[in-house]
């Protein structure tokens, strides 16, 4: 059986995605203590460590457009829709920083890419928490 368009887009999950799994156990074992999607936060961040006031967010190079990441490909068919669809994630992606930068919160992002190498990623978050 195959499945159409509309049902593969319905498979795709906005939490709890491999890359935020990983990032997730990755942040435990290196002792710190989260809260889940931030609710109350603008973008409602992946992880939020409120003591500290920083956020991460974990991007799928994909659905946010990672640049020069050859998972960034635009598909070949409905090329004006995926265009404007992508450019507005990033969009979003943008004025939701900032938000969180003007209410006093550091903002980190991972790329789905990047946690092929669990050590740098381990090394940017101990930097960026401390």
């Amino acid at each position: 059986m195959t499945m159409d368009r509309s049902e593969i887009m319905r498979a795709v999950r906005s939490r709890d995605t491999g890359p935020e799994l990983a990032l997730r156990r990755l942040v435990h074992s290196l002792g710190y203590r989260y809260r889940l999607h931030g609710k109350g936060l603008p973008g409602r961040p992946d992880l939020v460590f409120r003591s500290r006031r920083s956020v991460i967010f974990v991007h799928g190079c994909f659905w946010h457009s990672h640049g020069g990441c050859p998972a960034a490909r635009a598909p070949k068919s409905r090329r004006e829709y995926w265009g404007k669809k992508l450019l507005n994630n990033q969009v979003r992606d943008a004025r939701v920083e900032d938000e969180l930068k003007q209410l006093g919160w550091k903002v980190l992002t991972v790329w789905e890419c990047q946690l092929k190498d669990l050590e740098h990623v381990a090394l940017t978050v101990r930097s960026f928490l401390t």
